[in-house]
């Protein structure tokens, strides 16, 4: 199982969660063991609640990613635009060279 997987889960368990608990307070709301505004009330602090850890562990996770690719010797959009404005200046220059060439052949 790849960490994609372990995350996709994990995400997919904490939307599972917040269901069941909003199923667990409607039915304490049909049970009468809580008034509609409260079940509102708890419904929206713990959505809230889960809300903030989600952002939290998003940031959390966009950290260690981040952390992990400055490790990596990959490179950045700047290089890859570096490298092809190097790249374009070599054809053009194999291109006028190559036509030199090909005019002293035509001459010779």
């Amino acid at each position: 199982m790849t960490f994609f997987d372990v995350l996709r889960n994990a995400l997919l368990a904490g939307f599972g969660v917040q269901e069941k608990v909003k199923e667990f307070i409607d039915e304490l709301v049909k049970k009468g063991e809580l008034s509609e505004s409260q079940g509102a009330k708890l419904v929206k602090e713990w959505s809230e609640k889960a809300d903030k850890s989600s952002e939290h562990f998003s940031s959390t996770l966009s950290d260690i990613i981040s952390k992990t690719m400055e490790k990596m010797p990959l490179a950045t959009k700047d290089d890859l635009d570096k490298m092809h404005d190097i790249l374009n200046a070599l054809a053009v220059r194999v291109n006028k060279l190559e036509g030199i060439k090909g005019e002293e052949l035509k001459k010779g």
